[in-house]
């Protein structure tokens, strides 16, 4: 697996949630979708290798702790 490209991608996706969640906000149904659906892309392109899937369950638990705290602070 080509792990410097993975990470500059997820670095890129990390860029692209900034703009999703802009756009259409973290609240919204079709923020969460994109989400999902990148994540998946991203997994089958690396053949859902351990390290891919473990990093982008890390990442999308990251995404709801962002999430949750922006709920608090209503």
């Amino acid at each position: 697996m080509d792990y410097k490209a993975f990470f500059g991608e997820v670095a890129e996706w990390i860029n692209q949630v900034n703009q999703q969640a802009v756009q259409h906000g973290m609240e919204s149904n079709q923020f969460w979708k994109w989400v999902t659906h990148s994540m998946g892309e991203i997994g089958n392109k690396y053949g859902n290798n351990s390290l891919v899937v473990k990093q982008m369950a890390m990442l999308y638990e990251w995404l709801e702790d962002v999430y949750a705290e922006g709920r608090r602070g209503k």
